[in-house]
């Protein structure tokens, strides 16, 4: 049994030999740099681990071209677990454009390029040459969405199951701690092979023979199948979600040549007080010391101060890939975990007084949505909240309420904001003003963000939305709760434009929106198809796996651009492709000098609507002079500035993931 000496674990064979050990039972292998905090993935099963009586060391960000890093490690004695990071390594590397990125929050310094193009593959290989003999699993959120045969946007094809590609022996996917455990306890008693996974919920491997598998089991189209026939594409992908729950889920089993993936059912949630077990280990709750010289790693930032209180998220948007990873079961800390977490914050020395966010994929989900939940599982055709909130939802923010209570009395805390994801239609759906009116008067600082994605009906539709007057009755109760309170706080809505099913006229609607309001969002999200969402097997595919009916979808970069362009249709850059946009659409109302009117004539430029209209003096020749209107307008106007000032609009999938603990296994 190691012997626990506190601190950091090892990151080299100096260290392990400081602690009197010449191997490490286990050798963790990531793409970020080490740093000892919940929210990371690398921290939690490393720890879990320990705790268990392992010897674990961390092997971060790897030299990729070679092996020799591997080595000088040394073999570990039962495994190598390897995970890219707490974000898929392609989202780390480019844009929803494809574009590279020059900088990686998750590495010291910010400094990109520390690890390799799908990392998770390429580690295990050069872990493979340097231990031959040793079993290899994979874990973290790039393994965990990669487990089936699926489609790589950056690919723009089909691949196989990451498994094959990385010829590791078994892949963990979701919230890894239990089957971490049972996996070590195998190799521990000798097993090898599929036996080392067969009876271990939320695993995934390869096996040659229908007698391994140890589940009642479904099978799905065959990755030749998905190849071949972008429908049974979506087939495959309709069936696997259908088996994402704990208590009715079954095994999913998938062709791969001669040989069958297995998926096992998903792991049971943690409960209660696994999960304070788990938040209770001894995090240093910083990244390793070894890289303060470069400036540290800034991923930090946002989560050193903020608490973790829950896991899973029944919203079940389509383009999110909770639903496959994390699941859309709610497990949650209990109080006194959680203020103990606040007070261990409270005594740190760079600590503020700001406790920056109490949250997890959602913030104020507390417990499964209905009772039905716990006993039956998860309605298999049905959500929570789309197209509205279910008649059995237990819409009840008291018990988060009181734990917001109980943090804002810890000696020494100021504030305690809430940062991470609000779902604005499950507060719509709780009619009691309690928590609404504490959140304004204590747990937001100037503006409120949340995500209605859109205002077109239509488009919400594809997206698992609810219906856009979900977030204007929102709107106005934000409202009138800051006007009660004599406060003059904003709402910053995020907005993505280009997902499958959203057409040119959705953003044209979307564009007439905004403008009304005087609002115009600083950054846009364009639609990124990344592994394991509804949303990008209908950007692939063309069909609806919900219904396997055909869905319009954006794929062309002048149609993306488009629909990007229009909810930003004041940006001198964007004019053009605008105009383009309006005309292709059948808009050319809305190029001219009326209030409506998003774009204003140039003297230059001949619009044929345009030839019987005469300008009126007071717009003068193509100038953007259009009347001030004292509505909500000038509120959003300042929202806006607001936004910009600190940074706001919509945070893209690298720097959204990297709040949350929800993405890193």
């Amino acid at each position: 049994m190691a012997k626990k000496t506190g601190g950091f674990l090892p990151i080299s064979k100096e260290d392990m030999v400081s602690r009197g050990w010449y191997y490490c039972d286990f050798l963790i292998v990531t793409g970020d740099a080490y740093v000892d905090h919940p929210s990371f993935g690398t921290a939690v099963i490393s720890r879990v681990l320990e705790d268990a009586g392992y010897r674990v060391a961390i092997l971060s960000q790897p030299d990729f071209r070679s092996e020799a890093d591997f080595a000088a490690m040394g073999q570990p004695r039962y495994a190598v677990l390897i995970n890219s990071g707490n974000i898929d390594s392609m989202v780390a590397h480019y844009t929803a454009s494809k574009k590279r990125r020059h900088d990686d929050s998750y590495s010291p310094g910010g400094v990109g390029g520390k690890r390799p193009d799908r990392a998770v593959t390429v580690y295990a290989k050069l872990a493979r040459r340097a231990f031959p003999n040793t079993p290899i699993y994979l874990g973290g959120l790039e393994a965990s969405l990669r487990r089936f045969a699926h489609y790589d946007y950056w690919a723009d094809h089909i691949m196989p199951s990451i498994l094959q590609d990385a010829g590791a022996d078994g892949l963990m996917f979701g919230m890894g701690e239990k089957s971490v455990l049972e996996i070590a306890a195998n190799l521990k008693a000798g097993k090898r092979g599929p036996d080392v996974c067969k009876q271990v919920r939320g695993t995934a491997y390869f096996t040659k023979d229908a007698q391994d598998i140890s589940f009642p089991a479904v099978w799905c189209p065959s990755m030749e199948e998905t190849v071949e026939d972008k429908i049974k594409y979506a087939e495959s992908v309709k069936i696997q979600y259908a088996q994402q729950d704990h208590i009715t889920g079954k095994a999913v089993v998938q062709k791969h040549g001669h040989r069958l993936l297995v998926q096992n059912p998903p792991s049971i949630p943690l409960t209660t007080e696994e999960m304070d077990w788990v938040y209770g280990l001894p995090y240093e709750r910083t990244y390793h010391p070894s890289y303060e010289a470069v400036g540290g790693v800034s991923a930090i930032a946002e989560v050193q101060f903020s608490i973790i209180h829950n896991r899973g998220c029944f919203g079940g948007c389509n383009f999110c890939s909770l639903a496959f990873h994390q699941g859309r079961y709610i497990s949650s800390r209990s109080h006194e975990s959680v203020v103990a977490e606040g007070k261990r914050i409270a005594q740190h020395p760079d600590f503020k007084g700001y406790i920056h966010d109490v949250g997890g994929p959602t913030a104020n989900f507390r417990f499964p949505a209905c009772k039905k939940q716990e006993t039956q599982g998860l309605c298999q055709n049905k959500r929570c909240l789309f197209p509205k909130a279910c008649g059995n939802l237990r819409a009840d923010h008291s018990d988060y309420l009181k734990l917001l209570r109980q943090l804002r009395e810890i000696p020494g805390v100021k504030k305690v904001f809430v940062r991470s994801g609000l779902r604005y239609d499950y507060m719509m759906a709780d009619d009691n003003d309690e928590f609404f009116l504490e959140l304004v008067k204590y747990h937001i600082s100037g503006q409120l963000k949340v995500a209605p994605e859109h205002m077109s009906d239509h488009a919400l539709y594809y997206m698992g939305k609810p219906s856009f007057d979900v977030y204007r009755r929102f709107k106005e109760r934000y409202e009138r709760i800051n006007a009660k309170l004599g406060k003059k706080q904003y709402l910053v809505p995020y907005l993505m434009s280009s997902h499958p099913g959203a057409e040119l006229s959705d953003a044209v609607h979307l564009a007439e929106y905004l403008h009304s309001i005087g609002y115009m969002p600083q950054q846009v999200q364009d639609f990124y198809p990344t592994p394991g969402t509804l949303s990008t097997a209908m950007y692939y595919s063309g069909v609806d796996p919900r219904t396997m009916k055909p869905v319009y979808v954006a794929k062309t970069p002048e149609e993306k651009e488009m629909q990007r362009a229009l909810l930003q249709w004041r940006r001198p850059d964007k004019r053009a492709i605008v105009i383009k946009a309006l005309l292709q659409a059948g808009r050319e109302d809305l190029i001219g000098y009326g209030k409506e009117c998003l774009i204003r004539p140039r003297p230059n430029e001949h619009f044929a609507h345009l030839h019987t209209e005469k300008p009126s003096k007071r717009h003068g020749r193509g100038r953007n002079t259009q009347p001030s209107r004292r509505t909500d307008r000038t509120t959003e106007r300042r929202a806006a500035r607001t936004s910009n000032r600190s940074g706001g609009g919509r945070r893209d999938q690298k720097s959204n993931q990297k709040k949350k603990y929800t993405k890193h296994r």
